[in-house]
């Protein structure tokens, strides 16, 4: 099923931050450290306790997370995608070729180490979009 779900950014707190969700909104909480990860040794150690990808799953509510800053500064305002799941490899492709058009890429759609098509970009109206196709969760 293709589902819309909030992608935050943080800098260095993201582990406090979903923490903090979390006793808020309850659900189960995963995290994963840049230091636990498989871009480990492409990161600087200082950065190996900071959160690579978090999510907090209660039912129908997706919230994701990162301490991984895009290219750029972070600001209130920039610090926020939407992630869109889809249901299809093809789906995917024609979303990102769509969405993308007159807007900037920042990752092109390829195969992640987490085994899932991604790609990411800012659209023509200024809205960042993450976009992931997983065919071994469908």
């Amino acid at each position: 099923m293709t589902q819309i779900n909030a992608y935050l950014t943080f800098n260095g707190n993201c582990r406090e931050a979903l923490s903090f969700y979390q006793q808020c909104l309850g659900g189960h909480l995963e995290m994963l450290p840049v230091g636990q990860s498989p871009m480990a040794q492409q990161c600087p150690t200082a950065v190996h306790d900071q959160i690579m990808h978090a999510c907090l799953i209660k039912d129908a509510l997706w919230l994701m997370a990162s301490d991984m800053v895009m290219p750029g500064s972070l600001t209130v305002g920039n610090n926020f995608a939407l992630s869109l799941n889809c249901s299809s490899e093809e789906e995917i492709n024609q979303f990102y070729s769509s969405l993308s058009a007159g807007g900037q890429i920042i990752d092109e759609l390829k195969m992640q180490f987490w085994g899932a098509l991604f790609g990411v970009f800012t659209d023509k109206f200024g809205i960042r979009w993450m976009l992931s196709y997983d065919k071994n969760k469908q």
